[in-house]
């Protein structure tokens, strides 16, 4: 596959042309009829870890023909947890719940992805079996109060039960395509088990998992191997934040870390790259002014010879200059299509957008702030 199915520019759009946003783009095998992809989103209403029916109504809207969405992360087995009423993807009652929101998203036409997620130490004792505690690459904590919680102190994975979880990941993506899901997304951001390897300030392991930068990246793509060779390449992507700083998992070289996976994921042939664009000062921003596109993930996405996605902070702008430039294939609005299930139409039309009411993001109402915000027919 090409890099992208863009050409170049160095003007951005023109103004009566198509919208860069709402052009054909193919991804491997799947043809997608716009660039406009639903971020994973976590929304806490998957009742004792079991996908609920008000799901397939909440993914269904925002589905289109030819669209791309991607769940909330879901957790790969039962020490993945680390928030209230997040989905798994381990039991067969997980498995059978998921069918019918995957079936609503597909009798829309749209193509529906899984985000899988293991947290590591971003948990409590409480979420975790038997009361034990997290783990994690390291022993250290996530800083108490951070967030609001006091997170419970992890305990180092010793190597011998590295391959356990790899399996753990192998099997939830069987599990997801035994659902009908089109594909999975591993989760490889935010802080989560998988960057508390990648990332220099979190591992502090003297094995073949830490210390260098290839042996951080280690625990990631023993995953990405494991997944890949039992759903295939061409099913799997990964999200990856080398700039965020969540739950304390920093790097002190956020550009050669993100560089160095962008290159390693090419042996395994994936199917696509999602990235998250830097964050200063705890809020997202893309450098520059309005009508300039970011330029910091353009080495990865340069690197990277599959499809990539960008996410964090982009309007429609903003996004339709970084299509039309090439900086990336797609992007992932998180925010934005939570509170406008029919953002494509309104990026189309250049119609106004519903408001986002923070409050209830978390929630666990099966209709507040969640399966409520209008249609622009109904706004």
């Amino acid at each position: 596959m090409t890099v992208g199915s863009s050409s170049t520019s160095d003007i951005g759009p023109p103004p009566n042309g198509p919208i860069p946003l709402l052009t054909p783009y193919r991804m491997g095998d799947l043809d997608l009829s716009h660039r406009i992809v639903l971020a994973p989103l976590a929304r806490n209403r998957s009742y004792n870890n079991v996908p609920q029916p008000h799901a397939a109504l909440y993914y269904s809207q925002r589905a289109t023909k030819g669209g791309l969405l991607i769940t909330e992360a879901t957790g790969v087995s039962d020490t993945a947890q680390g928030y209230p009423d997040t989905p798994g993807i381990w039991t067969k009652e997980q498995v059978e719940a998921w069918k019918p929101i995957v079936d609503a998203v597909h009798q829309k036409g749209a193509i529906f992805f899984l985000q899988l997620l293991h947290v590591g130490r971003v948990s409590t004792y409480g979420f975790q079996p038997n009361g034990q505690a997290p783990i994690s690459s390291t022993d250290k904590g996530v800083t108490t109060g951070l967030d609001g919680v006091d997170w419970s102190p992890p305990r180092r994975l010793r190597k011998d039960e590295i391959p356990g979880i790899v399996n753990d990941f192998r099997l939830a993506a069987r599990n997801a395509i035994e659902a009908g899901f089109d594909g999975v997304e591993i989760h490889g951001a935010n802080g989560y088990l998988i960057e508390q390897f990648l990332k220099d300030q979190v591992n502090d392991r003297t094995d073949e998992y830490g210390g260098s930068l290839e042996n951080r990246s280690r625990f990631a793509l023993e995953v990405v191997e494991a997944v890949t060779q039992e759903i295939g390449s061409r099913r799997v992507g990964i999200r990856l934040s080398p700039y965020t700083t969540f739950m304390d998992s920093i790097d002190s070289d956020p550009d050669g870390l993100g560089l160095y996976m962008a290159n390693a994921l090419n042996k395994f042939n994936i199917l696509y790259l999602h990235m998250i664009e830097p964050r200063v000062n705890g809020a997202m921003v893309l450098q520059g002014p309005e009508d300039e596109i970011p330029h910091k993930l353009l080495p990865m996405r340069k690197a990277f010879h599959n499809t990539f996605i960008a996410a964090g902070g982009y309007n429609r702008s903003k996004a339709n200059r970084a299509i039309a430039e090439n900086y990336t294939d797609l992007i992932a609005f998180g925010r934005l299509f939570l509170a406008n299930p029919d953002l494509p139409k309104r990026y189309e039309l250049d119609a106004p957008l519903n408001k986002y009411n923070r409050s209830t993001f978390y929630i666990s109402d099966p209709v507040v702030g969640y399966t409520d915000y209008p249609f622009l027919e109904q706004a």
